[in-house]
This record gives structure tokens, C-alpha cells and sequence, in this order.
């Protein structure tokens, strides 16, 4: 009697077991028709002319060879090979000349007290804010899901320049701390490594931000390997060309200029729906 009560309560479990079983097999079949169908709905538009999807969101992180940034760009399908594209840009860009300087002085006992780096001569850091409307239009497709799609993307638009003043600390000759900014009445401190004691970080000038209004345009080669077609992983390079309607002054000992040309590159990500 025990032994078959103990055999029917084993078959009861396995057919309870093979029951739960059975949905998840056939839920995992229909996601995967959905998944077909799916890619065969997009090949059709495609092949008929129409765009797979009709818009694409991009995060970027983007290094010049003058600074460094980050962006968004939206962009609306025109047809498959096609998109008008909105971007948009925060940037922090150096000039080619600035060096980081750090000052070391001996409190004796052999211990030396390093005040905070500071770049000589700077009396401005230069952002931008960009907006951008342009057209990233397909060169290549991928030739499976595991290649690469390449784009040539141009764009141009609006620039705003943000120049927030550079501030160091100094000592005095009367053995005081000061903290100024460049000026014609303390250019001789702020110029003479015999007064500097380091820089003050980042929390001073945001009160004295000067605006500087200009245009730029850029051209680039867009390399996105993402697996699936409805994300974006991506690889950017290009070249920006920007104009200013004013001198952008950033060293106290070097002309400020109004046109900027770099080289940039820029790694992508995002969604396409």
C-alpha cells in the first residue's frame, strides 16, 4: 500500500512538473515567431523603400584633440539609407599651449607641501554650447547581424561660447593670501610664479560667465557595429569647424581667435524605434 501510494505521488509530480514545463516551451516558440516576423516585416519595408524604423535616439562621449564633450543626437528616418538628424553639445575645450603647473615647498624635515595644479597664464575656460541640424546617410549596410554599418554624417548650426574667468591663489608681498583672476591691475602677480600658490578649482567664476555667439559645421564617418538593428553602438570620427564673433581669449600671453578647427572622435550609444 505504501509503496504504491509513494509511486502515485511521483507521477502526480511529474505530470505537474511536465505541465509547468509545457506553457514555457511554448511561450519561448512564440516569442520566437514574433522575432521572425518581426525581422521579415522590417526586411519588406525596407525592400519596398520604406524605413525600418522611424527614429533614433544617440548619447555620446566625445575627446577632441582640444577638450572634450558630450552629446545628443535625434534623428527622423526619410528612407532607409536616409535621416535628418538634431544634435545638440556641451564641450569643454583647452588650448594647445596650456601646461599644468604644480608648486612645491619645503616645510622642512625633508616634507614637501604641494599647493593645487594650476595651468599658467590662463585667464579664461572656454565652453561651448552647440545645437546642430544635418543628415547621417548610409554608405554600407550590414552584411549580418555581427557587421558593421558605416554612415557619413554633416550637420551645421549654432555655437555659444561660455568663457568663465581663471582664478589662482597668490601670496602678497605683505605675506597675505589672495585669490584673483587675470586683470590689468594683478596681471604682474597673476603672471609671476614667485606669487603663485595653486589654482582654486572649479567652483569660482560661474557668476561672471561672458557669452560668446558663433556658428560651426561638422563632417564625419559613423561606424556602428551594434548586434541588433534597433540599438546603436557606435564609433564616430570627424573634423568640426567653428567661427566666433568675438576673440576667444584663453591665455593672458597668446592672441585669442575666432575660427577653431579640430579633430574629434566619439563613442555612441543608443536605441533606434
Amino acid at each position: 500500500m505504501k509503496k504504491s501510494l509513494v509511486i502515485s505521488v511521483c507521477l502526480l509530480a511529474s505530470l505537474a512538473g511536465w505541465s509547468q514545463r509545457k506553457p514555457d516551451k511554448s511561450a519561448k516558440a512564440e516569442r520566437k515567431e514574433e522575432k521572425r516576423q518581426q525581422v521579415n516585416r522590417l526586411l519588406k519595408l525596407e525592400e519596398e523603400g520604406q524605413p525600418s524604423f522611424l527614429k533614433h535616439s544617440i548619447f555620446g562621449i566625445k575627446v577632441n584633440h582640444d577638450g572634450f564633450g558630450a552629446s545628443y543626437e535625434l534623428g527622423r528616418m526619410k528612407s532607409p539609407y536616409k535621416a535628418m538628424i538634431y544634435q545638440f553639445e556641451l564641450n569643454d575645450k583647452k588650448h594647445p599651449k596650456e601646461q599644468n603647473e604644480s608648486i612645491g615647498t619645503n616645510i622642512g624635515g625633508g616634507f614637501i607641501a604641494v599647493g593645487n595644479p594650476y595651468v599658467y597664464g590662463k585667464i579664461n575656460h572656454f565652453y561651448q554650447l552647440k545645437g546642430a541640424i544635418g543628415q547621417q546617410v548610409m554608405i554600407g549596410n550590414k552584411g549580418n547581424k555581427n557587421g558593421v554599418a558605416v554612415y557619413a554624417v554633416y550637420a551645421g548650426g549654432v555655437s555659444l561660447g561660455l568663457l568663465r574667468p581663471y582664478y589662482i591663489d597668490v601670496q602678497t608681498t605683505q605675506g597675505q593670501i589672495s585669490t584673483i583672476k587675470y586683470t590689468p591691475r594683478d596681471s604682474a602677480a597673476f603672471l609671476d610664479p614667485n606669487y603663485i600658490i595653486g589654482g582654486t578649482g572649479i567652483t569660482r567664476g560661474w557668476g561672471e560667465l561672458k557669452m560668446v555667439p558663433g556658428v560651426h559645421a561638422k563632417a564625419a564617418m559613423r561606424f556602428d557595429w551594434g548586434r541588433f538593428n534597433n540599438t546603436v553602438t557606435a564609433l564616430e570620427f570627424g573634423f568640426n569647424f567653428e567661427f566666433y564673433t568675438s576673440r576667444v581669449e584663453q591665455l593672458a600671453m597668446v592672441e585669442g581667435r575666432n575660427f577653431f578647427a579640430n579633430g574629434y572622435l566619439s563613442l555612441l550609444f543608443g536605441r533606434r524605434k
